[in-house]
């Protein structure tokens, strides 16, 4: 059974995480991290190796508990510094298997806000984990790929990612189709890596997709979902 975390206890290991996080920040490697994500985050300065490493024993503990700490989650959230926002990523993967349907709605939260895609194209790993227990999610991710905000729409485009044989090409088809003539470098970059990932397990029907939709398909995602077509 699923438990729940009261705040006084959330508060605990951030508390403790806030510390080390501070301990080990490098205010140069800040600047340069910040920059590579175009200045739109401030950092600690902590490098993922070592950043992981704090806060795995918050992982592990609540991975063989089954107990999502959501009000950690979210204290994590709100905090400036974008090694929080990994935490929180890292974080919900490890628990993915765990998460139920009705956790969307704070999913959703981490989704739509502080987007770039060194969160998006975490998140959509989880998305995709639901996916896989749940069709309604499915049925989400068509309503997503149509989303006003590109970011989400990337969300459904990549939450297949790794599925395999196990891949919905009608729900990938329809939802690459809501997607076609974009100008977004984000959005048809991913179109291209979602063919991409599913010709190592379908090449015939990725082949296909792009010979019919040629006209329609950015030369970016034509290039990058031919790199293992021959």
């Amino acid at each position: 059974m699923i438990g729940i975390i009261t705040m006084t206890e959330a508060n605990k290991p951030f508390q403790k995480l806030k510390r080390q996080f501070e301990e080990f920040s490098d205010p140069q490697k800040a600047i340069k991290m910040s920059a590579y994500m175009k200045d739109h985050f401030s950092f600690y300065g902590i490098q993922t190796p070592q950043r992981r490493k704090l806060y795995s024993n918050i992982i592990k503990a609540d991975k063989q508990s089954k107990q999502i700490n959501w009000e950690l989650l979210q204290l994590a959230w709100k905090q400036p510094q974008r090694e929080w926002q990994y935490f929180v990523c890292d974080y919900l993967i490890a628990l993915k298997t765990i998460i139920q349907t009705n956790d969307l709605a704070r999913i959703k939260t981490f989704s739509r806000t502080k987007q770039w895609w060194d969160t998006i194209d975490q998140l959509d790993e989880v998305y995709g984990a639901l996916s896989m227990k749940d069709k309604d999610v499915k049925t989400l991710m068509l309503t997503y790929s149509k989303d006003e905000n590109f970011w989400i729409r990337r969300i459904a485009i990549d939450h297949q990612l790794g599925f395999k044989e196990k891949t919905d090409n009608q729900l990938l088809q329809q939802i690459i189709l809501n997607n076609l003539e974009s100008k977004e470098f984000f959005i048809n970059k991913a179109i291209g890596w979602a063919l991409r990932d599913y010709s190592k397990t379908n090449p015939s029907w990725v082949k296909q997709f792009i010979s019919t939709h040629q006209d329609k398909l950015a030369p970016l995602s034509i290039r990058e979902a031919s790199k293992y077509l021959h």
